[in-house]
């Protein structure tokens, strides 16, 4: 076998271990918690249906190429859940780590490619990594509100906290923030999001 055909297989068959990478988010049984292989595919098909959107044009394969991608880290550097202050304070260091390690298990052009949009909707500069963050950010908002805000509930998770994670939202569509405002308020109302905790 050709050494590049047997990087592409070796990356392949590393990312397969993204399946195993279990985030925060419930699925909409509200009994099991998705993984990062569905998270990426469910915002990926987001992108390619609420590119309308955006507050501007994008490319919407570039933005499914990030998402795609985004979370790919999360083989060696687990996942993060946002609201949890200690793990979040290591969470770059461990990501650029396992960034290095992961995209370069590919031919050295196509390393460069994956790392680049990864990089990209780290740096959240773009109209497309702007609108990649959306699609991020309210996917965990529209399954938490579907199951009653289940793990807002078990994390004990306050107003100030969605808020502050949602802030840059609106550089990438003032219509979907709206969205996310209206779960965000509806939540509060009913408990499932505390009160600021300021």
């Amino acid at each position: 076998m050709d050494e590049r055909l047997k990087k592409q297989l070796d990356f392949i068959l590393e990312v397969d271990k993204s399946k195993f990478v279990v985030r925060q988010t419930y699925l909409t049984d509200g009994i099991r918690k998705e993984d990062d292989a569905e998270h990426s595919w469910h915002i990926a098909l987001m992108a390619i249906l609420l590119a309308e959107y955006s507050n501007e044009p994008v490319d919407v394969l570039r933005v499914v190429s990030m998402l795609l991608v985004h979370d790919l880290i999360e083989i060696d550097a687990g996942d993060t859940y946002a609201y949890d202050k200690n793990a979040n304070a290591t969470k770059r260091e461990r990501e650029l780590k396992a960034a290095d390690r992961i995209f370069n298990i590919l031919p050295e052009d196509q390393a460069k490619k994956l790392r680049g949009l990864w990089d990209e909707f780290e740096e959240y500069q773009t109209p497309e990594a702007k609108f990649a963050h959306v699609m991020d950010n309210l996917a965990p908002v529209m399954l938490s509100d579907a199951v009653g805000g289940k793990s807002w509930k078990e994390h004990g998770v306050f107003e100030n906290q969605v808020y502050g994670r949602n802030k840059r939202t609106p550089e990438g569509s003032e219509t979907l923030y709206q969205v996310i405002d209206e779960v965000f308020r509806k939540n509060i109302q009913l408990g499932n999001i505390k009160g600021d905790n300021k």
